[in-house]
């Protein structure tokens, strides 16, 4: 007898009922799933920054949260987490409930960098998923004007001849990174040297002790515009708006130079859509008001909005990229 012949009418009365009992279980969910989206959020959100007070991921996580507190009558509270690297603050997210009410803010190194640099996390990276990609900065080449380096083709020329070094905020930050990417891009041996912090890094450049630096635009243009620093370049998509005149790594023809602080968010993985979707637009729209924007300019920021897959894409090709150059130089943190 052929599979047919044994869809008898019991069978496919038993096959109506689990049906039936399939279809009244995925009403239900999706009864739960609405009546949550309307629910949250029912109580006080708790936005994790893992950078000091003050910087960029807090400027962030004080808009969302003064606007999600406006919006929906529920207090946001701002709780900085900095330390190891951000992993401090992933590691109370990731190990939170995923129910939306601890929410990480912070940049993409924690998630792109940090796994491979570090011999053990506190935290499993998968545990974490993005929400939204924030806004994204660039970091600024500049040089003292003592090394007489005008242009990026110039100091690409001697890189793999004279000695140079450049600074940077620490062990496995952004600027370090740039380095290891211009050595590898350009067959230059420039020696990296850690500062603790972005501000005692530009200090080298200012004074000699460096040559230069590749290190965050906000705080290099103030010694651009008065001299004491000499811009070759941006590794932004975008020119710095501070600096219209000065070149992209890209338009300069030197794309493997290119490298951006993504400022994103993450929850705790398993967080129910609607959940994640209330705060994607919440986001989105706290941070694409006039006034935040006018602020985005001050910082060097430029607003992104990339979300689900895009967004994860993103941060895994970062990932990938970072894997490479941290395994072919050996880069360890302090």
């Amino acid at each position: 007898m052929s599979a047919l012949h044994t869809i008898t009418a019991p069978n496919v009365k038993r096959i109506a009922r689990t049906l039936a009992a399939a279809s009244v279980g995925l009403l239900a969910s999706l009864a739960a799933t609405a009546a949550l989206a309307q629910a949250y959020p029912a109580k006080p959100i708790k936005l994790i920054n893992n950078f000091p007070p003050g910087g960029p991921s807090d400027f962030l996580a004080r808009t969302v949260g003064e606007y999600i507190t406006a919006s929906s009558k529920q207090p946001v509270i701002i709780d900085n987490r900095a330390g190891a690297g951000g992993n401090l603050g992933a590691e109370v997210v990731a190990k939170s409930p995923a129910d939306g009410y601890t929410v990480l803010f912070g940049i993409d190194t924690t998630l792109t960098v940090n796994p491979h640099l570090y011999a053990t996390l506190p935290f499993k990276p998968d545990d974490l998923e993005p929400v939204i990609i924030m806004a994204s900065s660039g970091l600024l080449l500049g040089v003292h004007p003592g090394t007489g380096f005008k242009s990026l083709k110039e100091l690409i020329a001697a890189a793999p001849k004279k000695p140079l070094s450049f600074s940077s905020g620490g062990s496995g930050s952004p600027g370090h990174l740039a380095v290891a990417l211009f050595n590898e891009a350009t067959g230059g041996n420039v020696q990296h040297v850690p500062y603790k912090g972005n501000t005692p890094a530009v200090t080298a450049v200012l004074s000699g002790e460096v040559e230069g630096g590749v290190l965050a635009t906000p705080g290099m243009l103030p010694h651009v515009k008065a001299g004491k620093i000499t811009a070759l370049a941006v590794t932004s998509r975008q020119r710095a708006r501070g600096a219209p005149d000065v070149p992209t790594v890209g338009e300069l023809g030197v794309n493997d130079l290119q490298l951006e602080v993504l400022y994103a968010t993450w929850v705790p993985k398993g967080t129910p859509r609607p959940v994640v979707q209330y705060l994607q637009k919440a986001i989105a729209d706290a941070l694409n008001r006039p006034q935040v924007q006018s602020q985005f300019a001050t910082l060097e920021m430029f607003y992104d909005g990339a979300t689900g897959a895009d967004a994860a894409k993103r941060l895994a090709d970062s990932s990938a990229r970072y894997a490479r150059v941290i395994k072919k130089t050996g880069m360890k943190v302090d």
